[in-house]
């Protein structure tokens, strides 16, 4: 599976809500599994954005249904990066020409 990054940022209804934030992540966890892909890990963050989120999935278009899903709740802005590890990374390098 492909790993992906997202930088989330909390809407005025997500940040209003606040309390709710665990419950929400839980419902996450859920929408990600249904979609056959997995949240591994969450970190609350401090600076220019408010969390992250360490997930994997099957591909892109997983990935990103389940973005729009997760954004239609109005709680968060997300930004989500294609992340490759340290043996991918190795491995792209070494085919190249």
């Amino acid at each position: 599976m492909a790993t992906y990054i997202t930088l989330l940022k909390f809407t005025d209804q997500g940040i209003k809500n606040i309390k709710q934030g665990p419950d929400r992540l839980d419902a996450a966890k859920k929408v990600f599994k249904a979609a056959g892909a997995e949240i591994k890990d969450f970190y609350l963050l401090m600076g220019q954005y408010d969390a992250i989120v360490i997930s994997e999935a099957p591909d892109d278009e997983t990935t990103a249904k389940v973005a729009l899903m997760v954004g239609a709740m109005g709680n968060v802005k997300t930004e989500t990066f294609r992340s490759f590890s340290e043996s991918e990374y190795r491995k792209i390098v070494s085919a190249m020409t």
